[in-house]
């Protein structure tokens, strides 16, 4: 598949069309496009299976266009390594929006293992959206370990929506600073044999610090998911929560697992998990305004999802 394809697959045609908006587009382990913007470095270097980048943010730098990145692999069978360490200097700002795209996969492993730290009084926003086919073949292994220096912010949202899941392992770690903010959200719609499980956890070391993760998880059929979520809390004053929400339908089996530990009697962390089916009420209301029991069962998903 040209850069082109590539390109379409994961609909990123204005940005690449964009010469101030930075992008890395990656299909395998060849680094196929880039724009670098002022402010910005990204060092890729190919290496056997995937790139390893190095991913920096100057001091005191504020970029308003989101950067893209495009992860890709459209051969059948492959495996793609992804090693990302990424430097937010102080005082900066950066908004990343990933496109995992992977069109044509019988046999793929995609592996991410990230390490970021974000710099004092520094923002840093990762969207990262998967596209998957109707095959299931595709393992995904993405592991990061994130640093949050004092006053620094960060966002990041997992989305796996389109396509067959396959098997998916996400191992998230992250330790805050004094009165940083830390906010985690996971979408994943599991069906056929799909794999899902997550593991994530917070640690609210400094004072103020503030921290919530968020999973929502569909499966039906035979899909399987497990969610790990742990919040700790250490600072003076820390702040956190822990929300997940599944939806199970047919013969499909979901457990979550929220931990949260206090070790400190100034700080507070709250939970809640929910698993079970469709809401009957919402699915009668649907049902009742014309849509089939199917239809009905997919907007309830999608607005779980949403």
């Amino acid at each position: 598949m040209s850069v082109e394809e590539l390109i379409k697959a994961a609909g990123i045609h204005e940005a690449v069309n964009d010469k101030n908006t930075g992008r890395l587009i990656i299909n395998r382990d060849k680094v196929v496009d880039s724009n670098v913007i002022p402010g910005l470095v990204i060092d890729a270097k190919e290496i056997k299976d995937g790139v390893d980048i190095n991913f920096i943010l100057k001091e005191n730098t504020i970029i308003e266009n989101p950067v893209h990145l495009c992860f890709g692999v459209t051969d059948k069978e492959a495996i793609q390594k992804i090693i990302m360490n990424v430097d937010i200097r102080k005082n900066s700002k950066i908004s990343l929006i990933a496109h995992c795209v992977f069109p044509n996969a019988v046999d793929v492993k995609h592996i991410m293992d990230a390490k970021v730290k974000i710099g004092k009084g520094s923002k840093y926003s990762y969207f990262e959206r998967h596209i998957h086919n109707e095959e299931g073949g595709i393992v995904v292994i993405p592991k990061a370990y994130i640093d949050l220096e004092e006053n620094s912010r960060f966002k990041t949202e997992f989305e796996l929506l389109r396509g067959r899941v396959g098997t998916i392992n996400i191992d998230y770690e992250i330790t805050c600073g004094k009165a940083s903010v830390m906010e985690m959200t996971t979408r994943i719609n599991g069906r056929g044999n799909d794999y899902i499980n997550i593991k994530e956890s917070g640690n609210l070391v400094g004072e103020r610090s503030r921290g919530v993760l968020t999973s929502k998880i569909a499966v039906r059929q035979n899909a399987k998911a497990n969610i790990f979520n742990r919040m700790i809390a250490t600072g003076d004053y820390a702040r956190g929560h822990v929300d997940c929400k599944e939806i199970i339908q047919d013969n499909a089996v979901a457990k979550a697992i929220p931990i949260v530990e206090v070790r400190n009697p100034k700080a507070r962390i709250t939970h809640e998990a929910s698993i079970g089916s469709v809401d009957s009420k919402q699915l009668q209301t649907l049902m009742s305004r014309g849509l089939s029991e199917d239809e009905s069962v997919e907007l309830i998903i999608s607005g779980l999802l949403s």
